[in-house]
């Protein structure tokens, strides 16, 4: 069989994980030294914004396998201080270089250049990336269900959280829900596209989204370009929207970013 996007992007992970255990020591020590980052929760939790609306996290991206070139100048810092000028309540930093266009020195500069929460997205297989992501200043990481085993992803949620890194775990179907409920994580991102093929399908994320308990914060991710989109998973019952290619790619961020906040929260049934 083919291999396929996914595959291809965690084996270049693999590789770059095995190059870093030379470096392993240095890493666990810098990242115990680093200065405590803004918490996760903060954005989670509404102190940034209006707990009755749906709060927007940007990401700052450069090109996607998706996409191609989305912003190939995007300078992070100042794009991500836009976004917050338009009411972004976190900031998302694309650290895979070979497919993404970013880096660890992205993220560092954006914790340096904002007061809100910054997420590093990339494909955390390791321990030692969390380090990486410690020291660079995120207050969060992605851990995607797919791309782990069930104890890998038990032990990356427990470990980000015993470095006071929140652990967004995201998931494209029922089971990977499953999956995520069990390690408690600090918010569940459901994800609309399927990072096998990279098709994008809102339908299949609002029916999802709706099985996330109320108690832990959903976060509805890919495919949201408009505040009709927003309005859209607002009413499948998520309680923030992490956007990319839609705002990343604008002349105008941080217009961008206000043009899609304030939307109204619905809440979850369950």
């Amino acid at each position: 069989m083919p291999e396929s996007r996914l595959d291809a992007i965690l084996t270049a992970t693999r590789d770059r994980v095995a190059r870093l255990r030379m470096h392993a020591d240095d890493l666990e020590r810098q990242a115990a030294a680093a200065p405590a980052p803004p918490r996760f929760s903060r954005a989670l939790a509404g102190e940034t914004r209006g707990s009755a609306v749906v709060g927007v996290i940007a990401e700052v991206k450069r090109r996607s396998p998706s996409a191609g070139a989305i912003r190939e100048d995007l300078d992070p810092a100042s794009h991500a201080a836009a976004y917050v000028a338009g009411g972004a309540v976190a900031i998302s930093v694309l650290t895979d270089e070979p497919h993404f266009g970013g880096s660890l020195d992205d993220l560092a500069r954006v914790a340096r250049a904002v007061s809100v929460p910054v997420l590093r997205k990339d494909f955390i297989l390791d321990e030692l990336q969390l380090f990486e992501a410690r020291v660079a200043g995120a207050s969060a990481v992605l851990l995607i269900v797919r791309a782990l085993t069930p104890d890998r992803l038990h032990a990356l949620t427990r470990s980000a959280q015993d470095q006071g890194l929140g652990a967004l775990v995201e998931v494209h179907s029922e089971r990977e829900l499953e999956l995520a409920l069990g390690v408690e994580p600090t918010a569940i991102g459901v994800n609309s596209r399927d990072l096998a093929t990279f098709a994008v399908d809102l339908a299949a994320a609002e029916r999802l989204l709706s099985q996330v308990p109320r108690g832990i914060p959903a976060i509805a991710e890919s495919g949201i370009v408009t505040r009709a989109d927003v309005e859209r998973m607002a009413r499948a019952g998520t309680d923030l929207v992490l956007v990319g290619t839609s705002v990343a790619r604008q002349a105008d961020p941080e217009a961008a970013v206000r043009e899609l906040v304030g939307v109204p929260r619905k809440g979850r049934s369950r």
